[in-house]
Parts: structure tokens; C-alpha cells; sequence
């Protein structure tokens, strides 16, 4: 307020000089004599009628600038709140990772792509085992382990997807196939160091099983999904706690 009336007294100064400079000019020139009554006329009307103006135009200036940064700061906090919730709409609650459409959705992103990558799908070992005799609670600090462990065991810039209870998913970007499959065998024996002790300090294993494809360029999201899954049940027959990987489709074909 007190910048606002200080504004108000310049103009109202100027505006009572520039009148004095005009009475002292055109009364004489009309042949009229600078009497007390022009002076004080000269004097007091313009600085009553300038400092109220302008402080009317300087407060409604002022409140205008205030509301242009309140809308702003209420635009960038309204953005700021879609990021939050785009992003937490995107993730997988319990692990942090991509839930399963925005996991699928960047897979399908990588399409037309020659060195696409490779599409693992990791499965928890006899997972259903640790809910029945643990429960559920328990079996949920085994799939943070698992977690952690996958994501300690992929390279920087990979996609992780939780798409599934115990089914997690992993797009190696950029991937040949022999880096995929030393990125699934890391992620295998990471989980198999996991010492996991729910209760007693009895230790339970946690092992997972890996399918994995090499992406072909064209292929879909659900022909890559396919192809992994067959290799994913495979390990599975052979015993689990393995990882097995095929060439990408179009060259197994």
C-alpha cells in the first residue's frame, strides 16, 4: 500500500507542476492576472484529482498483478498434481515398478525399431507355497525382495513391469541376445542370494524362473508375450530357478 500511495504522490506532484507551468503560460497570454484563487486552483485541483486516479489505477493495477500470480502459481501447482497422479497411475502400488498396460504400452512403443531389445518374463518359484503357509503379508515382503533384486540385476535404462501377482517383466532396450541373457542369469542368481526369513529365522528360498525373447522388429506385444511365456513354462518343467531365452521370432520361424 505505502508503494502504491508513494506512485500516486509522484504522479500527483507532476500533474500539480505541469498545471502551474500551463496557469503561469496561458492566464497571462488570456490577459488575466495569477491571482491567489488561480494559484490554489492550479495547485490543490490537480494534486486531489491525480493522486486519487492514479492510486485507484496503481491499487487495481497492483491487484491485477497479484491475480495473474496467484493463476499462475495455482497453473503450475495444478500440473505439477497431473504429473503426480499420471505417474502413479502408471505404477504398480506395492514395487514402484510400470503396472502392467504401461509396461505393455512402452513395449509396443519400441515396435519398427532393429535393435529393439529383449522381452524377459520372470516368475516366482512356488510362490503360492509361501502364501499358503506364511500368508499374504509375508508372501508381500517376498515380492519387495524379488523386486529389489530384479532391479539390481538390470541395466540402467531398462523397463520394469509388475503384470502380474508374482509375474514381473523386463524390456532390455537395445538388448542382443547374449546381453539378454547375462541380464537374466544375474537377475536369477540375485534372487537366489535373496535370504529370506519370515519367521523363526528359518530361511525360505526364493528362486525365480525367466522366459525371454529377443524383440523382432514387427513383432507384437502379444506375439513377444507368447513366445517368452513358452520359454518361461520350459524353465519351469526343467526344474525353475532357471533361465532360458530364445532367438527373436522372425529368426525361429
Amino acid at each position: 500500500m505505502s508503494r502504491i500511495i508513494l506512485k500516486s504522490a509522484v504522479v500527483a506532484f507532476a500533474s500539480v507542476a505541469v498545471s502551474l507551468l500551463l496557469t503561469l503560460v496561458v492566464v497571462p497570454a488570456m490577459g488575466f492576472p495569477v491571482s491567489r484563487a488561480v494559484w490554489l486552483t492550479a495547485t490543490v485541483c490537480p494534486l486531489m484529482l491525480a493522486w486519487i486516479a492514479s492510486a485507484g489505477t496503481f491499487w487495481q493495477s497492483d491487484r491485477l498483478k497479484n491475480a495473474h500470480r496467484e493463476l499462475a502459481r495455482a497453473h503450475a501447482q495444478l500440473a505439477a498434481a497431473h504429473r503426480r497422479l499420471s505417474e502413479k497411475a502408471s505404477r504398480d502400488d506395492m514395487t514402484g515398478m510400470l503396472n502392467r498396460e504401461t509396461f505393455f504400452a512402452a513395449l509396443d512403443g519400441s515396435r519398427r525399431k532393429a535393435d529393439r531389445g529383449a522381452l524377459l518374463i520372470i516368475d516366482a518359484d512356488h510362490f503360492k507355497t509361501i502364501n499358503d503357509n506364511y500368508g499374504h503379508l509375508t508372501g508381500d515382503d517376498a515380492l519387495l525382495l524379488i523386486a529389489s533384486a530384479i532391479e539390481r540385476g538390470v541395466r540402467s535404462g531398462d523397463v520394469l513391469g509388475r503384470i502380474g501377482g508374482e509375474e514381473f517383466a523386463a524390456f532390455l532396450v537395445g538388448a542382443t541376445g547374449p546381453e539378454a541373457r547375462h541380464v537374466a542369469e544375474r537377475i536369477r542368481r540375485e534372487v537366489e542370494l535373496i535370504r529370506f526369513r519370515p519367521v523363526d529365522e528359518r530361511t525360505v528360498p526364493l528362486t525365480v524362473s525367466i522366459g525371454g525373447i529377443t524383440c523382432g522388429e514387427s513383432a507384437t506385444v502379444s506375439e513377444l508375450m507368447r513366445a517368452a511365456d513358452r520359454r518361461l513354462y520350459e524353465a519351469k518343467h526343467r526344474g525353475r530357478n532357471l533361465s532360458i531365452l530364445d532367438r527373436d521370432i522372425s529368426e525361429a520361424a
